[in-house]
Order: structure tokens, then sequence, then C-alpha cells
């Protein structure tokens, strides 16, 4: 899933980089349209005097090196963007040169666009008001020079009067452009975001899933064949009395696992388990213990509030399994149980004068998925789990977790 995720991120910013890139184009047939158009005007109103044949050439080889500039823009300003400018200024500029009488028309018709193209490719007021002061200073320069005063005024004029219009264009066009570019790129992290959320909640359920399998049918085989165990030691014994008593409580045990796992399985909970009292349900847990194991249990449970399904759930599978792990690890003869409601949370505690262990050896070793599954369904309680374990002198285990935790389910 990370090498995945890792993906879909690149493809979001390749997505970005490229609406980016769109933004660079206020239009690019129309504007190339308006070149021509300016080339053509030129040439008109250059007939007197008429043409030489090598400034028609020239004129129409800068004319479509400054399309082609224009065209390729997006390779180009990869790398230099100031070098595009100064390139395409002298284009112009040189263009504008070889026809002395439509000089004024291809500055004033070509030095607009690229003062809006450095809107798109910006779009950073200081860089924008820099290019077209630096554009504007080399067109007032020329168009004294080149007129001698006669109509400077009107030609300044103009140029400004053009540059406003496509201005106006061209930040129009932008944000347009800028808000389907943050619309589209929006929408392609909220699938992503959606992408995620939905892995999140597979590996939830997944682990659901790991905890419920634990706690139904391995549980259920497990208390099974402590139950065989014991019945074969009483037969060995020559009680097959007690031996019968025995395979009566499997038979009850193993319909109950099957029940709980067919719940597991169609991930239906009865909304009727709200109503088992909490305190009844461990006290026949504790019963079925004693009765398969032989260990004596000593209870004190002292509940006031009304325990929520979810509460229900999670800490009878938490009594479950560390009753489990008592019988087929600690070699434990008593274990004690203590279950106290006070002050809005319900504190749990398991201790039994078994063997011991390490839980941090323990926990790292594969297959001891039942402390696991204890910390997870404390963790879902919002709740908390100490384990205190020493070698040979016993184990407590105490989880406590709010009530009103429970009641979100």
């Amino acid at each position: 899933m990370g090498k995945e995720s890792r993906e879909q991120n690149q493809d979001v910013d390749l997505k970005i980089h490229s609406g980016e890139h769109d933004r660079l184009d206020i239009s690019r047939v129309p504007i190339i349209l308006w070149i021509i158009l300016i080339y053509l005007d030129g040439i008109i109103f250059q007939n007197v005097p008429p043409l030489l044949p090598l400034q028609i050439i020239l004129f129409t080889f800068t004319m479509f090196l400054h399309v082609l500039l224009y065209w390729h823009a997006r390779k180009i300003l990869q790398y230099f963007s100031w070098i595009y400018f100064i390139i395409q200024a002298v284009i112009i500029f040189s263009s504008a040169f070889l026809l002395p009488e439509s000089f004024p028309i291809v500055l004033i018709g070509l030095i607009p666009i690229l003062i809006g193209q450095s809107i798109g490719i910006y779009y950073q007021t200081k860089k924008v008001v820099l290019v077209f002061f630096s554009f504007y200073f080399l067109f007032c320069v020329s168009i004294i020079w080149h007129q001698d005063g006669k109509n400077s005024v009107l030609f300044i004029g103009l140029l400004i009067l053009i540059v406003i219009v496509v201005a106006a264009y061209a930040i129009l066009f932008f944000r347009q452009v800028n808000a389907r570019i943050r619309t589209q790129n929006f929408l392609t992290e909220l699938e992503l975001a959606h992408q995620k959320v939905e892995e999140l909640t597979l590996a939830n359920e997944r682990q659901r899933m790991a905890r419920d399998l634990h706690d139904t049918l391995a549980q259920g085989l497990a208390g099974l064949i402590m139950q065989l165990e014991a019945v074969d030691a009483h037969l060995t014994k020559g009680s097959s009395q007690r031996a019968h008593e025995i395979v009566q409580q499997s038979m009850s045990q193993a319909r109950k696992a099957l029940a709980d796992s067919r719940r597991a399985i169609d991930n239906l909970r009865s909304k009727s388990a709200s109503e088992v009292d909490f305190a009844d349900a461990v006290r026949e847990e504790a019963q079925r213990f004693t009765m398969a194991t032989g260990i004596r249990t000593a209870l004190d449970i002292r509940i006031k509030s009304s325990v929520s399904r979810l509460w229900m759930e999670h800490g009878l599978h938490i009594i479950s399994e560390c009753l489990t792990n008592v019988a087929k690890h600690s070699h434990a003869k008593n274990v004690w149980l203590y279950i106290l409601d006070a002050h809005g949370t319900i504190s749990i505690e398991i201790r039994d004068d078994g063997k011991g262990f390490n839980p941090d050896i323990i926990a790292r070793q594969a297959g001891h998925y039942g402390l696991i599954g204890i910390h997870e369904r404390a963790r879902l309680l919002g709740g908390t789990i100490n384990i205190n374990s020493t070698v040979r002198e016993g184990t407590s285990i105490k989880v406590e977790a709010p009530l009103t935790k429970g009641d979100v389910s």
C-alpha cells in the first residue's frame, strides 16, 4: 500500500505541474492568428516605398521565429524565463526595424501580447510590472528615436491602452484557468484521500476479523481442548461420571463457539446483548473456566452502572482471553477476578498465583495473539492496560476504561 500511495502522490504532483503550465497560454490559436494579422498589416502598410525581396524574407523569418518560440514557450520556460523574454524582445524589435513605415504597428501589436504572457508565466505583480516597464521603456525610446517626436505621444498612449485591455483579458482568463486547475487538483486529492481512507478501513477490518477469529474459533477450540484433556484425565482415573459431566459442558461450549463464529462471520451484533447483565455474564464465564480447569476462581464484582453493548463485547473477550491464558500457560491454582465501577470508569483485574512470564519477551514471540487482542480491545474502549508478571510469583493484568467510550459503538 505504501508503494501505491507514493505512485498516487506522484500522479497528483504531475497533474498539478501540468496544470501550472496550462496557465502559460492565454489561448495559443487566437494569439497566433493575431500575430499573423500584424504580419499582414506590416506588409500592407510598407508598400510605400515598395518592399525589397530581402526585407520580406527577413521579416517573414523573424515573425516565423517569433511564432515558433511562442508555440514552444513551455519547454523554454522550464529552464530560463528571462532569456525567453529577451529573445522575443530582440525578434520583435528587429522585425519592426525591418519595416520602417510599419514600425509602430509591429511594436504596438506584439509587445502587449508578450506582456500579457508574462502574467501567465509569473503570476506575480512585481515581476509582471518589471516586464511591463522594461518593454514600455524600450518602446518609448524606439518610438521617439524612430518617429522624431511625430505622433510619439499617440503611439505611447495607444500602447498603454492596448496593454490594459490585454492585461485585463489575461488576468480574467488566468483566474478561470487557475480555478479549473484548483478544482481538478482538489478532486484528484480528494480521490486520493478517499483511497487512503479505504485502505485504512480495510486494515482496521482485517484487525477486527483477526480479533474475532481469535476470540471465537481460537478460544473456543482452546477451551474444548482443555475440557477434553480433563475428560481424558478423569477417564484415566476411572471417574466416568465426572468425565460425562465435562463432555456435556464441552458440547455446550462447542455450541456457543459455533454461535459466536457465525456472528463474527455475518458481522451481526445482537442488539439484545446489551440487555444481558455484565456481572452475570462474567460469573458464567468464571464458572465454565473453573469446571473446565479445576482452578479456583474468586470473584469480586461491584458494578453500579449499566454496561453498553460495546463494553459487554470487549470486556467479556478480555476476561475470557485472560482466563484462557491462565489455563494454558500459568499452572496456577487460584485466580482472583476483580471488577469495579467507580467515577465513570470500569476497572478489570485478573490475578493468578502461577509461574508468571516476561511480557516483553512474550509480546515479541510469534503465535501469542491473545495479548495483542487484549491491547486492541482496551484501545477500542478508550482505556489502558497494565501487565505485571514475575517469574514464579504470578501475573496481574489490569484494564481500565471509561463507560462513556463504550457507549459509542
